[in-house]
């Protein structure tokens, strides 16, 4: 299966990741940036992995997420052989105001 980030998602990981440099160093970003890949990679091959997200109950697609390092939230759905990835966030914000950001 293939994997497509969308933009905003992709761009909430940088900022996540830029943060973990900031405050816990290069090799703590390496780590962090291996452990969404590790996830991804599983989502290739065990696409229906992550748990149906009550956030989205109200959308036209199911929505499934998953915890990357105990503290960041992968949303993606499956259409075809795609997995589309919403949305990604720290999960200690604010999971209502983040989930009306996802299309």
């Amino acid at each position: 299966m293939k994997v497509i980030w969308d933009p905003k998602a992709k761009k909430n990981r940088s900022q996540v990741a830029d943060y973990i440099r900031q405050k816990f160093g290069a090799r703590r970003k390496i780590l962090f940036l291996q452990e969404v890949r590790e996830v991804t990679k599983k989502l290739r091959t065990a696409p229906y992995i992550g748990k149906i997200d009550p956030l989205f109950e109200d959308r036209s697609k199911t929505y499934r997420s998953i915890i990357v390092n105990g503290l960041n939230k992968i949303v993606y759905f499956v259409e075809d052989d795609i997995i589309y990835i919403a949305g990604f966030w720290d999960t200690r914000m604010n999971d209502e105001e983040l989930a009306a950001n996802v299309e």
